[in-house]
């Protein structure tokens, strides 16, 4: 009975915390509740945990609610997130099964394990895939999915040579909202595409700090694995680390605009494509963060649609539909009308087009409400993922071509079947070296 009750509290409590558990879990044998949906032992998902720190856990929290899984290991560099995540873990359970490791190679060389979630940051993105996949482990992969345009592509390569099922976190895909404006997209209900407008996230500077001593329980030197080194500061390795040039390509990427950019290559049924054009200008801060603060680039593809990419507080400045609370949207620009959609908000003109359905014979677009769920449902039944790896990779590189034509301060061009660019330089910035003895 204190079980039973433990275990409602504890899923009332990350209910709360916006976890959005989608079923009370239970760790029984199957014959406790008879009847159709019950899960037997052998249909679950053993998963293991690598990065635990807020997002992480945030993941830990929701997949703990799922009856199919079963979580069995977590790993942090960071004593304390490991702990913790070990101790929710325990708590849920009601057990003290669940092991915690500092190295994530520990954790995916044991053969229990059928999946992980990683959610580390970006610059470790490659390595840890890469050696999941050679291990035979799904992946459900947050956002982005690697550093550099050849990680991605190496990883693509290791997804399909081990026929991984892979689902990146890029969860609007599994969002009503942003699955209804595309569709309208592709149904050509907004009349001929003539632009589209991202509005990405922003940040405030911050000067580089002295340097500080390494926390007790954090192996710094794990944390940088393949980066270059450099001292410990918590604003490195605090989530900020998305802004910092050896970790991430900042709000251009991993810090948001993966996101959005992902939805304008589903909408533009380029999934296997992409740009073939793109051009920009930006600014990078003095201190710490050193990734684009401003930005606005043009993506040109091969029907001639443009797509600009721009920070929202200059989308605000210059586009007078992002004036409103949910700035960091997509607005898509047709010849008979346009719709504007971001997480929790959609607007369109005319009005009509937010009370239009999808009608039977027009093109409809695979249906998750839930991106984890939609994950363990592909590992336990063999259908792809709604973010598969390769679409994956095409929305990586779009952010790559980005941040590459700003850093060159020039127009590029690129070919979507070579995956590279017409210019010796920015070919050149499509992979970046790994520090000893890290490699791929």
């Amino acid at each position: 009975m204190n079980k039973n009750l433990n275990r409602r509290q504890f899923v009332k409590k990350t209910l709360f915390a916006g976890a959005g558990l989608a079923a009370f879990p239970t760790v029984l044998p199957a014959t406790v509740f008879p009847g159709k949906n019950r899960v037997m032992p052998n249909d679950r998902v053993n998963m293991g945990m690598i990065g635990v720190g807020g997002m992480g856990t945030g993941h830990l929290r929701s997949f703990l609610g799922f009856d199919e899984v079963r979580v069995v290991a977590v790993c942090d560099v960071k004593r304390d997130n490991r702990e913790n995540a070990r101790k929710i873990t325990d708590e849920f359970y009601g057990s003290r099964e669940c092991a915690a490791y500092n190295d994530y190679r520990e954790l995916l060389a044991r053969n229990d394990i059928d999946a992980i979630m990683q959610a580390v940051p970006d610059h470790w993105h490659a390595l840890i895939g890469v050696e999941a996949a050679r291990r035979g482990k799904a992946m459900y992969f947050e956002k982005p999915l690697a550093l550099t345009v050849e990680e991605s592509k190496i990883l693509r390569g290791a997804m399909n040579r081990y026929n991984i099922c892979f689902q990146f976190g890029t969860q609007q895909r599994s969002d009503q909202h942003f699955r209804f404006v595309t569709e309208m997209v592709r149904n050509g209900r907004l009349g001929e595409m003539q632009r589209i407008i991202v509005g990405s996230a922003g940040f405030s500077p911050e000067p580089i700090p002295p340097p500080q001593e390494v926390p007790e329980g954090v192996d710094w030197e794990m944390w940088l694995g393949p980066a270059p080194w450099a001292p410990y500061s918590d604003l490195r390795s605090s989530r900020q680390f998305t802004l910092i040039d050896d970790y991430s390509l900042g709000c251009l990427n991993g810090a948001w605009g993966i996101h959005h950019i992902d939805i304008v290559q589903w909408a533009l049924d380029a999934d296997n494509s992409g740009p073939v054009e793109v051009e920009g200008t930006g600014t990078i801060p003095a201190g710490i963060f050193d990734t684009y603060q401003t930005f606005e680039v043009e993506h040109t593809y091969p029907n001639g649609v443009k797509v600009i990419h721009i920070d929202h507080i200059s989308a605000r400045r210059k586009y007078p539909r992002f004036n409103i609370p949910s700035s960091m949207g997509i607005l898509f620009e047709g010849s008979e009308g346009w719709l504007y959609v971001a997480r929790g908000y959609i607007d369109g003109y005319p009005r009509s087009l937010l009370n239009e359905a999808i009608r039977p014979g027009e093109i409809k677009l695979p249906y998750s409400n839930d991106h984890r769920r939609n994950f363990i449902d592909a590992v336990r039944t063999g259908i792809q993922p709604v973010s598969p790896i390769g679409s994956a990779v095409k929305s990586e590189i779009v952010c790559q071509q980005a941040y590459i034509s700003l850093k060159l301060g020039q127009k590029l061009r690129w070919d979507n079947e070579k995956e590279e660019f017409d210019n010796e330089r920015a070919n050149k910035m499509l992979s970046r070296p790994m520090r000893t003895p890290w490699h791929l």
